[in-house]
């Protein structure tokens, strides 16, 4: 398991899925949450759990796509997990793995 080596490096790795997916951030924030992994605002703010930082960088690649993908497509319709299979392959692999770490 590789984990991030701090928030520099997991910012980095945001900034280059955003440059990948066209999407504008304006601000990015790695910070506690309590009930979420990360939230994105029309206006480009993203906010990524700290949590996240102790985690597989899979899963970290697999919250920062999910969240990106949302500027494009608001829901979890069959376009985002058709978008979401594009990137990453078999995504609900990951996410499974996601939900038991949080239950």
């Amino acid at each position: 398991m590789r984990k991030w080596r701090d928030k520099k490096e997991f910012k980095q790795r945001v900034l280059e899925w955003a440059e990948k997916l066209d999407v504008n951030v304006r601000s990015l924030a790695v910070r506690p949450m309590k009930n979420k992994w990360a939230s994105c605002s029309s206006e480009g703010r993203l906010n990524f759990n700290d949590e996240l930082l102790s985690m597989d960088r899979e899963l970290g690649d697999y919250v920062i796509v999910h969240e990106l993908l949302h500027f494009f497509v608001p829901n979890h319709g069959k376009l985002w997990k058709s978008l979401m299979r594009a990137h990453l392959g078999d995504y609900e692999r990951l996410d499974k793995k996601l939900r038991q770490m949080s239950s």
